[in-house]
């Protein structure tokens, strides 16, 4: 798994934590992930978002992609 943040979301402290809760929303998920390599990247709205949010986000994503 690869996160593709752009310095315009913020500083490295932000970007971390963004990072940070991207892989506890994925270790989360209900539905395992086939295994692959993924890249997952965020705009400048992410930073923003609730962590519900930021779930259902990915959860749409890996579906549309057909990875759940």
């Amino acid at each position: 798994m690869a996160y593709a943040i752009n310095r315009k979301v913020g500083s490295a402290v932000v970007r971390n934590r963004l990072r940070r809760r991207l892989r506890a929303a994925i270790d989360g998920m209900s539905n395992p992930i086939h295994q692959g390599l993924y890249l997952i990247k965020c705009e400048n709205q992410a930073k923003e978002l609730s962590y519900d949010e930021l779930r259902y986000h990915l959860i749409e994503a890996f579906g549309r992609a057909g990875v759940l």
